[in-house]
């Protein structure tokens, strides 16, 4: 077994990503205020084409360093935008008809195996480091995911749970 050098990729440019037909998916990111988990849900998001990001609050926006640090140029390629408040961003996806589902652990959430979108077009939102998803965004939300967990600990990094739910759903709507 031999590891492929970057020219045997077969990477597009991030003007064809721009082209390139995305899953109909939005990731929301809740005040997170890690760069580098920025970063690295933009990462995700370019792997399994994510149609945008919503950054919101005081989640940092490109261009940063920081974020550029894990990001490795996916902020140039995902479409993103920034809101003051999530629960703009949220009214905004209910207006064009997505369904919006936390992701978090809360009453009545959904384990992320169990979950099945009935919906033709989602928003995920990820919510800040050490507080989660706000309890108003909550409050907004169509739907709770949940990860099942089951070591000593009860929490995921954002940018794990990211890539977690992520692939879960780009298998999911690869699929329909």
């Amino acid at each position: 077994m031999r590891k492929l050098k970057v020219t045997e990729l077969h990477r597009i440019s991030p003007e064809a990503f721009k082209q390139t037909e995305k899953i109909p998916l939005i990731v929301v990111l809740d005040n997170v205020r890690s760069l580098h988990n920025v970063g690295s849900v933009f990462r995700t998001s370019d792997a399994f084409l994510v149609e945008a990001v919503y950054l919101c609050g005081i989640t940092a926006t490109p261009p940063h360093a920081e974020i550029h640090k894990t990001a490795l140029g996916a902020e140039n390629s995902v479409d993103w935008q920034y809101f003051e408040n999530t629960s703009d961003a949220v009214k905004k996806l209910k207006q064009i008809d997505y369904q919006i589902v936390a992701i978090e652990q809360a009453e009545n959430s959904v384990l992320l195996e169990n979950f099945d979108s009935k919906h033709k077009k989602l928003a995920i939102i990820l919510g800040n480091e050490v507080h989660g998803v706000d309890q108003s965004v909550m409050n907004q939300c169509d739907a709770c995911i949940e990860i099942p967990q089951f070591g000593t600990k009860h929490s995921l990094n954002v940018s794990v749970t990211a890539g977690i739910v992520i692939w879960e759903l780009f298998q999911q709507f690869r699929l329909k």
